[in-house]
């Protein structure tokens, strides 16, 4: 692939490898379409760089820890248990390096296909300037652009923030020690997950979560039963609780002085600041005025239900067009585009099944309609709940903590959404998301044969009526 024209004409640009421009790009190139994929930094998106692959790397190893110190339970004995913070990193950066390069040489040995690495910004609606790394400038020409830029983690406007080195979800998986006291700012999926995790490994952590709950979106009873698992696990959770200010301490310590309507203001010391208060979108170094693309007022851009922008021919997928920020919504958004730009189809987002899990232990799998948005709705309803205590399978594991919940519409008997706070709970909610999408009533599930002992029993449970 030469790169050395200044000014190139394509088919399709792409800008950003993300988890719906890598396969697009790809998909694309082998339609016969003159692609480019652009990337600021390096392919694969946030998934497997920053996200869900270096993350879940990490929680396996903190999950390790945790078991082979409640090893006495199982009649087991262990040593102690000590964390190298370097060999973690190591393995967490091997995996990921080993996907990003998997992903690279695909699109490298794409025919058609031409991965331009550098900053791309709009000149108008059909033309993208890109300043490479090399200081080589091209301007790329197109009839269709995708923007798949995703987001990145914010800061909030705490007063003092910028005198103290705090850490955002990248630059926590980079510590080469384990944090003595962790403070995280946010009782979010990245703060929860990060929390426990470091927890686990050995260190103090405090969670300051603003609202009166952590996991705002969930129902109220989840968010509850989350909090006491994590306090159960010895990890700190302020509710209601604003942080006002924070400092740099004697001896390299951060003081942060968080308040509520309560108690008033106090000052917590910690070794490590962790930010996890949300993101945003990357599109304020793209020029969209140029092209004319609008974003709503955070700077997410504004799509349609076949995700073009207010631009015709100018698309955007993934985590820079805001809604659910997962992984697989951005590759979801990948086949909408591919069905609907390469094999003329008429594919939408509209009324599509979001599940997702939250990787704390025990996990969180979530799709559908809640307990308080069915209430909201004034929907008939039906509320199925069932202790994890009760599925012996997750007794015989000593998993036991947790639920099942399910929403049942209350006249056809269809499941309308369900959370699974337990062992393996993204996979036990995988299960109800199939039923849900195949049009299964709860009767069918609740009458179904599972093999035994096996945790998809629990839903004969959560089901039965009597």
């Amino acid at each position: 692939m030469s790169l050395e024209a200044k000014d190139m004409r394509y088919d399709v640009v792409i800008i950003g490898s993300g988890q719906a421009g890598t396969p697009l790009a790809r998909a694309f190139a082998r339609a016969g379409r003159k692609t480019a994929l652009v990337e600021s930094t390096h392919v694969g998106g946030t998934c497997i760089n920053e996200g869900c692959t270096p993350t879940k790397t990490m929680v396996a190893s903190a999950r390790i820890a945790y078991l082979a110190r409640r090893a006495g339970v199982h009649g087991l004995r262990i040593g102690s248990v000590t964390p190298d913070m370097v060999a973690v990193r190591a393995r967490k950066r091997r995996i990921v390096e080993k996907f990003r390069g998997a992903s690279q040489r695909g699109l490298e040995e794409t025919p058609g296909l031409d991965l331009l690495f550098g900053h791309a910004r709009f000149t108008d609606a059909r033309q993208v300037a890109v300043s490479g790394p090399d200081g080589a400038f091209r301007v790329l020409t197109a009839g269709t652009i995708v923007l798949n830029t995703g987001a990145r983690p914010s800061r909030p406007p705490i007063p003092g923030l910028d005198a103290v080195p705090a850490l955002d979800s990248t630059s926590i998986m980079e510590v080469d020690a384990v944090p003595e006291h962790l403070l995280v700012l946010g009782g979010g999926y990245i703060g929860l997950e990060f929390g426990q995790l470091f927890r686990r490994l050995g260190s103090h952590v405090t969670i300051v979560q603003r609202g009166g709950q952590l996991l705002p979106r969930e129902d109220p009873d989840v968010a509850e039963e989350i909090t006491r698992i994590l306090r159960e696990d010895e990890v700190e959770v302020l509710l209601n609780t604003t942080a006002r200010r924070v400092a740099q301490a004697p001896r390299g310590s951060i003081a942060l002085t968080v308040g509520t309507p309560d108690a008033g203001d106090r000052t917590i010391a910690g070794s490590h600041l962790l930010l996890a208060a949300g993101r945003v979108p990357n599109t304020d170094d793209l020029d969209l005025p140029a092209a004319g693309v609008g974003t709503d007022a955070s700077g997410y851009v504004r799509v349609d239900a076949r995700l073009e922008t207010n631009v015709p021919g100018i698309y955007a997928a993934g985590d820079v067009k805001g809604g659910p920020s997962f992984t697989h919504v951005s590759y979801d958004d990948f086949r909408v585009l591919k069905a609907n730009l390469i094999d003329g189809g008429r594919a939408t987002i509209e009324g599509r099944l979001v599940p997702y899990t939250v990787f704390i232990d025990p996990e969180l799998g979530r799709v559908g309609l809640g307990e308080s948005d069915a209430r909201r709705d004034h929907r008939a309803v039906r509320v199925f709940r069932a202790p994890m205590s009760g599925i012996l399978r997750a007794v015989e594991m000593d998993e036991a903590r947790g639920f099942i919940k399910a929403v049942v519409d209350a006249n056809t008997g269809q499941i309308l959404g369900c959370a699974v706070l337990g062992v393996e709970g993204g996979e036990l909610m995988s299960i109800l998301q199939m039923a849900m999408a195949g049009g299964v009533p709860f009767s069918r599930v609740r009458d179904m044969i599972f093999a035994h002992p096996t945790l998809a029993e629990g839903l004969n449970n959560l089901f039965d009526e009597e």
